[in-house]
Parts: C-alpha cells; sequence; structure tokens
C-alpha cells in the first residue's frame, strides 16, 4: 500500500504539464504556416512579444488582441492558421501577459495601446485592421481613438464598458465580490468556474488542465 502511494505521488511530482508541451507543439505549427516569434525593446525595461510574418510583405496588416487571460497566439491560433496567407498577421502579447514585460507601474489600457503601436510602427506596420475580444478589444478601442492615422478599421467582441452601477449588478449575478477575484483566480476550481462563466460552452476537460493552466 505504501509502495502504491509513493508511486502516485512520484507520477504526480513529474508529470509534465500539457500546457507547456502543447504552447511547444503550437508554436512549431505557427512556423510552418509563416509566422515566426519577436521581441521588441519599446523602451528601456519594456519588451513586446508578438508573432509576426516571416517574410516582408504588402499584404493587409490584421493585428488580434487577446483577451484577460491567455496570450496572444493561444488566444487566436485558430485565426492565425486561417488567415496567415490571405494578411499580414499580427499576435501581441499584452505587457504582463505572456511574454511581454515591463518595469513601469502603469497598468492603464492606454499604456497598452501606447506600447502596442509603439512595437507595430517598429515592425514597419503603417495601417491596420484590430481585431480585439474582451480585454483586446478595450486596447483596440484606445489605440484607434490616440493613433487614428495606424488603425484603419476596428472589430471587437465581448468588449463592453461598464458604467458601475452595471459593473456591481454583473458581479452579483456571477457570484464574484471584485473583478480582480474573478479575473486572477488562484486556485484550478476558481479557474473552472471563470471558463465557465466566459465560455458559451465549456468542453469538459479533466481537472487536472485547470491546474496545468495555472502553473
Amino acid at each position: 500500500m505504501q509502495q502504491t502511494e509513493k508511486l502516485t505521488k512520484k507520477k504526480k511530482a513529474t508529470m509534465v504539464n500539457i500546457i507547456t508541451v502543447y504552447k511547444l507543439l503550437l508554436h512549431g505549427l505557427m512556423k510552418l504556416v509563416g509566422m515566426t516569434q519577436k521581441t521588441i525593446d519599446i523602451e528601456p525595461g519594456t519588451i513586446l512579444n508578438i508573432w509576426v510574418p516571416k517574410k516582408a510583405t504588402e499584404k493587409h496588416a490584421v493585428v488580434f488582441l487577446h483577451a484577460f487571460g491567455f496570450d496572444g497566439i493561444l488566444t487566436w491560433q485558430f485565426q492565425v492558421l486561417a488567415l496567415a496567407k490571405t494578411y499580414a498577421v499580427y499576435v501581441p502579447d499584452f505587457l504582463f501577459f505572456g511574454g511581454s514585460i515591463t518595469d513601469r507601474s502603469e497598468r492603464t489600457a492606454s499604456f497598452q495601446a501606447e506600447c502596442m503601436v509603439k512595437g507595430l510602427r517598429k515592425l514597419g506596420v503603417k495601417r491596420c485592421t484590430l481585431v480585439g475580444v474582451s480585454y483586446g478589444g478595450m486596447v483596440g478601442f484606445k489605440m484607434a481613438e490616440m493613433y487614428p492615422d495606424l488603425v484603419e478599421s476596428l472589430v471587437a467582441t465581448c468588449s463592453v464598458m461598464f458604467t458601475e452601477s452595471v459593473s456591481n449588478a454583473a458581479l452579483e449575478r456571477i457570484g464574484f465580490d471584485s473583478w480582480v477575484d474573478y479575473l486572477l483566480p488562484k486556485t484550478a476550481d476558481a479557474l473552472k468556474v471563470k471558463l465557465d462563466i466566459a465560455c458559451y460552452k465549456l468542453p469538459t476537460l479533466p481537472a487536472f488542465v485547470f491546474k496545468h493552466i495555472l502553473e
């Protein structure tokens, strides 16, 4: 019995994180469809991680902006696969997500917009279409407002602007005391609840998947 328990504990301790493995495979697939990953120095202490076309192209630029949760390429993988041959596709990670980092204390959508635009301009993007979901749409609105010379058009989904009363009513409806508790789950169970609310129909997944996502 003790031997069985030891083997079980050892198996759990050495289990490979499937999200890490999946991302490695996904990155390889992205390269096969003509994408490559780059890091851009926006300013001292601020680095933007972004997927871009491998080769220079005159195709219309489409920039995908992710939600508050997964990084850019995990969020938009299927859209990239569908559109990479037709458009010049750019998929950044927002600061504090994925591989994008900063030592600045700013956390506003305006700061995100500023850094996204600086990165795109360093890549030579002059005009583009933005596609944003949730938080990505909110940053997209700021990019369009602040840099109309860059943003030709914007597609946004699930990007609502809350008043305080609407926000409070929404929190009460989903059973959370604050948006921090909802957006930054600390346990696998809390993450499952978040995804259940965020998705129209969350597929049935083993419990360890949510643990691996948190890790």
